[in-house]
């Protein structure tokens, strides 16, 4: 628990900055990438789905996966995102195995595309 400048998260209705003193809320976290500023430092990952409370001098997230460009397996997230859209394809699953397939391609199509961002340099 540190004190930094600026979070910025994807949630529900898109990107969310929040610096201090913001007003209190909670939301649902989306997989993307989260941006922690604390002076000229920046700090990047993806997080899968979960949540977020803000309060005005702290920001606490609990999601099911954050994980830096360098822990990230592209091709590993490529097999995944193959795996879940050859699984999306099968008719006979219920609505909770579709869920469930769509929430694994979503965190797997966030590391590919976080890790490719990063290895090309952008931000």
């Amino acid at each position: 628990s540190e004190e930094v400048d600026m979070v910025v998260l994807p949630g529900v209705e898109g990107e969310l900055g929040i610096l201090p003193l913001h007003v209190p809320l909670m939301t649902r976290l989306l997989p993307g990438e989260i941006r922690i500023t604390q002076g000229q430092k920046q700090v990047e990952l993806v997080v899968g789905n979960g949540f977020v409370e803000v309060m005005p001098d702290k920001v606490s997230i609990l999601t099911d996966m954050a994980m830096s460009d360098k822990e990230i397996d592209e091709q590993a997230a490529e097999e995944a995102i193959k795996r879940a859209q050859t699984a999306l394809q099968n008719k006979s699953l219920n609505t909770e195995e579709v869920a469930e397939i769509e929430s694994a391609l979503a965190r797997s199509l966030a590391q590919l595309r976080f890790k490719r961002r990063r290895h090309r340099g952008e931000i």
